[in-house]
């Protein structure tokens, strides 16, 4: 019997999950009610965050970070140039234009000497804030991006979108004890699913009030805090302006109900990632993610590092050829600053690092369910594609 194919990444759903949506499904409320607010809380205990605000995906949660820190026109944002481009496009969206950051080839990271380069093409402009991608899973060096932060006079958004689970000097990332707020995705093949969601985290109370105001119109509802109508239960007030960025209850349940689960999914993916490196350990073509000092990862991904050109072949033909051996694959990232809007706007800026991060990334397959002898089956089908 043909054992079933392998996707690079999918969600993981139990009868839990099944039941914590059927009993939304069955209440009052399928949006704007308890089980967003009881998920936050949940959130924000998990990260050891003070406040956790939710959204409607990863994106949002950028976008939203960025805006309740008045990132705005004139203001320059340095991210990363190996990520999702929405970690860019959230700048973007806000008036703010892009500075790229090179990465480390080895691990597509960036790294402090990287963001020292970046500041220093920053001219003309105000440097607002700089993003830390936490690609995969792994951490960048928090503390030396705040020291250069703080050096100059810039915010600290962490994307986390990847990194739920992973723990930085044995702290849980989200807990913002080094930036002004980190962000998470829940899209399925993350390490926690809500069909789609996402979450902003923060210790700053004033930057949490203003972005559950942003996500739902900039509309306020505290009498306290209104400009009129304080005495007249149906008034509310758009004191700026927002946009619907709300998770329904529907998402908050079942993502609430992953989050449960959450220990048992990053004990899965280290197990499994942890296989892998042993498998791959000297292996002449394909070298594991190169890990990073004081980061306890819960990997999104597990992205290795092929030499295409030493294995006599390229990036596609390994990838339709694991295909056919019932293995998916997938490529995280395409530089950002080769996307064609993004060369449009500022030319062709690909840094070398991430260049050559690129010319070498795949993904393989990591997901809970996976079974544990998984891994081995798919190294053997790359062995077998790459000519082993």
């Amino acid at each position: 019997m043909p054992r079933p194919f392998l996707p690079y990444g999918r969600q993981s759903i139990d009868d839990s999950d099944i039941e914590a949506v059927a009993r939304v499904l069955r209440s009052d409320w399928l949006t704007t009610g308890p089980a967003v607010d009881a998920f936050e809380a949940d959130f924000a205990a998990c990260t050891g965050a003070q406040y956790a605000i939710a959204c409607s995906n990863g994106t949002t949660a950028l976008h939203l970070a960025l805006a309740g820190l008045d990132v705005g026109p004139g203001d320059v944002c340095i991210v990363p140039a190996i990520t999702f481009m929405a970690t860019a496009n959230a700048a973007i969206y806000c008036g703010a234009d892009i500075v790229f950051a090179d990465v480390d080839a080895t691990t597509g990271l960036m790294t402090p000497d990287t963001l020292r380069q970046a500041i220093a093409r920053v001219s003309g402009a105000r440097l607002r804030a700089i993003l830390p991608v936490h690609l995969a899973g792994q951490c960048e060096d928090m503390a030396a991006m705040r020291e250069i932060a703080d050096a100059v006079g810039a915010r600290l958004v962490e994307d986390a979108c990847h990194a739920l689970g992973t723990r930085w000097q044995d702290r849980p990332v989200g807990a913002c004890e080094q930036s002004d707020a980190a962000c998470f995705s829940f899209h399925p093949v993350k390490t926690i699913a809500a069909g789609e969601g996402g979450m902003v985290t923060t210790s700053d109370a004033a930057l949490a009030a203003r972005l559950r105001r942003l996500r739902s119109h900039g509309i306020e509802r505290d009498p306290a805090r209104m400009e009129q109508g304080q005495d007249e239960p149906w008034w509310h007030e758009m004191q700026e302006l927002g946009w619907n960025y709300r998770l329904c209850d529907v998402q908050a349940a079942l993502a609430r109900s992953q989050l449960h689960r959450l220990d048992a999914f990053a004990a899965k993916r280290k197990a499994l990632a942890a296989a892998y490196d042993a498998l791959l350990a000297g292996h002449p073509l394909v070298k594991a993610l190169v890990r990073t000092p004081d980061c306890d990862p819960c990997l999104h991904l597990y992205p290795v590092r092929i030499d295409f050109a030493g294995a006599g072949t390229d990036r596609a033909t390994i990838m339709r050829a694991l295909q056919e051996r019932g293995i998916g694959s997938q490529v995280h990232y395409i530089p950002v600053p080769s996307q064609p809007w993004y060369r449009r706007r500022y030319g062709d800026q690909t840094p070398p690092g991430a260049a050559g991060y690129y010319a070498q990334t795949l993904s393989l397959p990591l997901f809970t369910d996976m079974a544990p002898d998984d891994p081995a089956r798919v190294v053997a089908a790359l062995d077998a594609v790459l000519g082993g």
